[in-house]
């Protein structure tokens, strides 16, 4: 048994409880019970106890929507790649390094990023993976160091037409083979999904083989509308715009993830709405790419359940929040939104999703729950409560102030160094393979 107290307690839970001194039991990976840190040491003597030294407690952050196979871009710079708009940036960058990466370079990508979100206090990652050099046995790779690692992740790769038929129904197989191997899993901590790359790469036939292959009701994880490239291909070819072509293939539903949804209408965000389908949102990502401005007011407005994700471009969540605040504003001219909806995004929506795959509540402290908890230092030089506890975050914290990090009822980082783990030697045999990886891409 474990207690983690002597900190604010934020639960993020249906009351928004605060408890100024408050301190959270965990026995074996769920959370038993919560209180102030004077009852609980009282009650549970002989349990270890988790100093937060003051600082705040609350719920690990959820990133729902990563590219972990991106994490080796990181400082590349790749000769004459001036890119104009978005499919430059596809055919330029990502699709020549998914194309070029080893099982060895994913499986130091998963490393490398899996160990940056524990320190920036993630404990739930959904990827998107694609390698299409290497297919086979790619998402194993990812699955074994998250086990490695004790972080609670879903999985899935890229389906797309852009290397062949051949390649894509290796995608498929990937896919179907991870799903099939995670619902054997009794620990909860690893799901599968159907990825999918855009409809721009996929044709019909892709969807139907896709369908016709899904195991059991997985869900999809898609990146949707993205660019207005996506929507014109989409209305060329089959004369409907993209959220419409995706629900006439039956890929929108509870357990799908439309990423992006940036180039949407009000009838589309309708039938997002309609068929309980996930968004998930990523500023940081769009922005670096110019390819607009997702319309979360209006989605959260319609009462779609929309998170926050990164894109790959960061694992720091905390940043994802500040960008989203500004942006929106920026956006919409009006320095009065996004106060709400932001946190909304990120502390509430990003449960709910994670929520609709694993079997307890993740996302949330309270008894019953799975006890990914983290541990911020934050010494707040003005007054800090539950009613204003998101603006606290919002300006005075970031993802390196996260001290410590449990996840399923295991402390992966004290005092933020990563417990058991040689974090030296993966850098520096990342740095090795990154160096290979870029005199390919640069050849």
């Amino acid at each position: 048994m474990i207690l983690i107290g002597n900190g604010k307690l934020l639960t993020r839970d249906d009351n928004n409880t605060f408890i100024e001194n408050g301190c959270v039991c965990i026995q074996d990976n769920v959370i038993v019970d919560l209180g102030t840190t004077e009852n609980m040491k009282k009650k549970y003597e002989s349990a270890e106890f988790v100093d937060a030294k003051k600082g705040l407690i609350m719920p690990g952050m959820i990133n729902t929507h990563h590219h972990i196979y991106s994490s080796f871009a990181r400082g590349l710079s790749i000769n004459n790649h001036n890119p104009k708009n978005f499919g430059d940036i596809l055919e330029g960058m990502w699709w020549k390094i998914d194309r070029l990466l080893t099982l060895e370079d994913t499986r130091y990508s998963a490393l490398s990023t899996y160990l940056d979100c524990i320190r920036n206090g993630v404990t739930t990652v959904f990827d998107h993976h694609a390698s299409y050099g290497n297919i086979e046995g790619s998402l194993f790779q990812i699955s074994d160091i998250a086990k490695e690692l004790g972080i609670r992740t879903s999985l899935c790769y890229e389906v797309s037409d852009r290397d062949g038929s051949e390649k894509m129904k290796q995608a498929v197989k990937e896919n179907v083979d991870f799903m099939k191997y995670v619902k054997k899993d009794s620990s909860d901590m690893q799901k599968g999904m159907m990825g999918l790359h855009a409809s721009f790469t996929l044709s019909n036939e892709t969807l139907e083989y896709c369908a016709k292959n899904m195991p059991y009701d997985a869900g999809y994880h898609v990146h949707t509308a993205e660019a207005i490239d996506d929507v014109y291909d989409s209305l060329k070819k089959y004369n409907k715009r993209v959220v419409n072509r995706l629900f006439d293939n039956n890929i929108l539903g509870e357990k799908t993830i439309a990423v992006h949804c940036i180039h949407t209408n009000n009838g589309e965000l309708d039938l997002l709405k309609e068929t309980n389908t996930m968004v998930v949102h990523n500023p940081e990502s769009n922005m670096g790419n110019a390819v607009g401005c997702t319309p979360a007011l209006e989605m959260i407005k319609k009462g779609i359940t929309l998170g926050l994700g990164t894109d790959g471009y960061t694992s720091d969540m905390f940043e994802s929040m500040k960008v989203a605040n500004i942006l929106h504003k920026h956006h919409n001219c009006n320095p009065s939104v996004a106060w709400g909806e932001v946190p909304l995004m990120l502390f509430e929506n990003n449960s709910k999703i994670v929520n609709r795959f694993f079997e307890k509540p993740v996302g949330v402290i309270e008894k019953g729950a799975y006890a990914d908890v983290i541990v911020v230092e934050y010494d707040p030089l003005t007054p800090f409560n539950a009613n204003n506890a998101n603006s606290h975050i919002l300006f005075g914290i970031n993802g390196r102030c996260v001290t410590t990090t449990m996840i399923n009822g295991k402390v992966i980082m004290k005092d933020r160094e990563i417990i058991g783990i040689d974090t030296e030697q993966i850098m520096a045999k990342s740095r090795e393979l990154s160096t290979k990886l870029w005199n390919k891409i640069n050849k």
